[in-house]
């Protein structure tokens, strides 16, 4: 009978998972109304502040706002147009989903737990989903990439113009910002030497030196890409509501939209994440959460503590963001991934690997110190330097005006006027 009961690491896991899911999906309620009191707060007006316990009139500073928008959304009925593709329609949204939760598995949520000494379980227990994961780097941007999936199917099944123009602006803009976003962190995988989350997290913690000073471009890069991952303004193309009504989710209602949106919440959690663990230290904080891996209760928790602080910190900075500054015009997007983003993030990968080439030798010529503070200085200086090259080779200024081009009635509209052809197009802009 003992034989058929799942082992202690087994039930373990399906803890870690149970807590995971149930946090991340809490989370995403409570951060939506966050974005709300944020963005009255940037408007200048009052957010959600009414709704508490229900069937009271204990309010809770709105506290009950996201059960309330849930179960709206849910009891909306579930209209599936006629026209759509039924199969791709309804599988658009789990798939997003599906790799959006998913990606976690390889992400810690801090340092680990005192040894428990229960039979079958590993000392220290991690705050990780998936331990020991080699590739965790490359798993999380392999599940990054097939969440595009999700929206490019939503778009093309929904047979809907407006729809399909948003996954292609999706499918463009996140092609186009992944590589950037992968450079950025290479330099982070370079300085490590290893593909373990939790590894660069520890490796930042004994050495006292966060990645954000060390690789500062690498991080600026990483940022902006992640902005645009995440399909969060002043990057949204893909669902712009002016022009595309709401992009690849139009034709999506109730409980599938819901799942869109959690989605979108999760990519934005995930960045944050991510920043953190790669460029931030992690749960790691100068003379308070130490450096090793023997941790009490206190540290165990405390270590959690001030992860889960810098990543919502970083999360209220992303919706400041968003309520702060206009749309980019698609064009403007594209332009600074290819000829901005993706320079810097390969210059960046460049100057860490040519330092982490020569440290052996400088090591042994300069010391440790010195060695350090030349890993550091050079860095900041090729920062500075590309930053100031981009900004005077880009254009301070942008042609709004629409582009006039030729087409088969104009020699119509030119003999009705009695105009020559052959003007010039400059002529034929103004006109």
């Amino acid at each position: 009978m003992t034989a058929l009961l799942p082992s202690p690491e087994t039930i373990a896991a399906l803890v870690k998972i149970g807590l995971l899911v149930g946090g991340l999906m809490t989370a995403a309620a409570y951060l939506v109304l966050v974005e709300r009191w944020i963005a009255a707060w940037v408007q200048d007006r009052r957010g959600p502040n009414r709704v508490g316990i229900p069937l009271t009139k204990i309010r809770l500073f709105g506290l009950g706002q996201p059960l309330a928008d849930g179960l709206k959304i849910i009891f909306k009925e579930d209209f599936t147009p006629r026209h759509v593709d039924k199969v791709l329609y309804n599988a658009a949204p789990l798939a997003l989903l599906t790799a959006s939760l998913a990606i976690f598995a390889a992400i810690p949520f801090g340092s680990v737990l005192p040894p428990l000494n229960i039979p079958g379980l590993p000392d220290p227990v991690p705050f990780l989903v998936a331990p020991g994961l080699d590739v965790g780097v490359l798993w999380v941007f392999a599940l990054s990439s097939i969440a595009v999936y999700g929206v490019l199917l939503g778009g093309w099944a929904s047979n809907n113009k407006y729809g399909f123009l948003g996954g292609l602006r999706s499918s463009a803009q996140l092609v186009a910002y992944e590589i950037p976003l992968g450079l950025g962190l290479l330099g982070v995988v370079l300085a490590t030497g290893s593909l373990q989350l939790d590894i660069i997290m520890n490796k930042q913690a004994e050495t006292g030196l966060w990645y954000v000073f060390a690789q500062p471009l690498g991080f600026v890069v990483f940022l902006i890409a992640s902005f645009a991952e995440a399909a969060r303004l002043p990057f949204d193309l893909p669902e712009a509501e002016q022009e595309l009504v709401g992009g690849y989710h139009t034709e999506y209602a109730g409980i599938k939209l819901l799942l869109f949106l959690v989605s979108e919440f999760l990519h934005m959690v995930t960045a944050a994440f991510l920043i953190v663990i790669m460029f931030l230290g992690g749960w790691h904080f100068w003379g308070i959460t130490g450096s090793t891996q023997e941790v009490t209760w206190v540290g165990a928790f405390l270590r959690f503590g001030i992860l889960s602080a810098k990543i919502f910190a970083v999360i209220l900075f992303f919706m400041v963001v968003r309520w702060s500054w206009p749309r980019f015009r698609f064009d403007q997007l594209m332009n600074l991934a290819w000829k901005v983003m993706l320079p810097l993030g390969l210059l960046n990968l460049v100057v860490v690997a040519t330092i982490e080439e020569f440290r052996p030798a400088l090591q042994s010529a300069l010391g440790n110190s010195l060695t350090t503070g030349v890993a550091v200085g050079v860095p900041w200086i090729i920062f500075f330097g590309g930053l100031i090259c981009a900004g005077m080779l880009t254009p301070s200024s942008t042609d709004n005006r629409p582009i006039r081009t030729r087409d088969p009635f104009d020699q119509e509209r030119h003999l009705e006027k009695d105009e020559p052809m052959n003007k010039p197009s400059s002529e034929l802009v103004e006109a």
